[in-house]
């Protein structure tokens, strides 16, 4: 009998994480890979951390600071000692199956990441991420979130994967560099699954690889302080540069129409903040994309076909944009691919 894959899964802790525990012991009962765990403290409430703390198969890792998801994957996988790495929500609970299907779509050299099919935990029939689309203008959400798990049985390739339930060859994980430390927490998976795309690599939506998720949309300060700030980091690294002048009317459309709708609902410090950010750490912005830049082998205008000029994150997601702008977005995308 073949030697099963080694497969180290990393999972971070953050607040109460009431799932902890059943997500860990799931990771652990795997079939098809000899799976084990890198916990990351990242400032658990809970002592669910200290109960797992001594269980066999797992290692906890606790820095002296919240790293952020970026930061804790990238702290957990230097811990690893798998030939795959595995990044699981640790309020998500894998299928028994779940990593050998993610580990077997690894097994074609031009796949980067396997994205699982991740379901909701209570209704797991029911779609919470088939993969994540990605807006031309850098706004990600969750593909078929809402939608029957049976609308997405089949495999196919997709332009994020999801960084609650993903693996990768640890050795490529090391040539990418891991995760983007500077963003901190969301936009992450998506910056990662271009730059594999950039390097002509794939990314792939594996249907059998099951994983319930406890998914609950939220809005914060914070967060929206996040996602503003990564989404215009990601695109400042990642697109070539003509790419960004063709894009940067609707950029800056696009730029003002949140700006006003951050005024309306009490968030526009958090926008300007984001822009700040970006400002002061423009050296850290340049950095970045040079040496993103370096490494790709495909042009932007080979990779728009994965982008897309809709947006339609499903009624569960709690947010949508009026149908005038998605035909105005449409318009202008066909427009700028043929200037790429």
């Amino acid at each position: 009998m073949s030697e099963q894959p080694a497969v180290t899964a990393v999972v971070l802790a953050y607040g109460p994480e009431p799932l902890l525990g059943e997500c860990v012991r799931a990771i652990l009962s795997s079939t098809g890979v000899a799976a084990d765990v890198v916990l990351v403290d990242n400032g658990c409430t809970t002592t669910a951390v200290d109960e797992l703390d001594g269980t066999r198969g797992v290692t906890v890792v606790r820095p002296t600071e919240n790293t952020g998801f970026a930061g804790g994957c990238n702290l957990g996988a230097a811990g690893a000692s798998g030939d795959y790495l595995a990044f699981i929500n640790g309020d998500a609970v894998v299928e028994p199956a779940a990593l050998a299907h993610l580990v077997s779509a690894l097994q074609d050299p031009t796949v980067a990441l396997a994205s699982g099919s991740l379901r909701l935990y209570d209704r797991p029939e029911v779609m919470n991420s088939a993969g994540n689309p990605v807006h031309y203008l850098g706004i990600s959400w969750a593909g078929g979130l809402g939608e029957p798990a049976s609308a997405h049985a089949t495999q196919v390739e997709v332009a994020s994967a999801t960084g609650a339930a993903v693996a990768v060859r640890r050795e490529l994980w090391a040539e990418l560099g891991g995760f983007c430390e500077p963003m901190f927490a969301y936009c992450e998976d998506a910056d990662l699954s271009l730059r594999c795309w950039q390097r002509g690599l794939r990314v792939l939506y594996v249907p059998d690889a099951v994983v319930r998720h406890r998914y609950e949309f939220s809005r914060n300060p914070l967060k929206v302080y996040l996602l503003e700030r990564n989404r215009l980091f990601m695109l400042l690294t990642l697109y070539e540069r003509r790419t960004l002048w063709v894009l940067a009317p609707a950029l800056m459309a696009l730029e003002l129409a949140v700006l006003a709708v951050a005024a309306r609902q009490g968030w526009w410090r958090e926008k300007v903040r984001g822009w700040s950010w970006l400002l002061r750490h423009r050296d850290v912005v340049r950095r970045r994309r040079v040496d993103v830049q370096a490494a790709r082998v495909v042009p932007d205008r080979q990779l728009a076909r994965l982008l897309t000029a809709g947006f339609d994150p499903g009624e569960d997601a709690g947010v949508g944009a009026p149908a005038v702008l998605t035909t105005g977005s449409g318009l202008y995308w066909r427009l700028a691919r043929r200037m790429l």
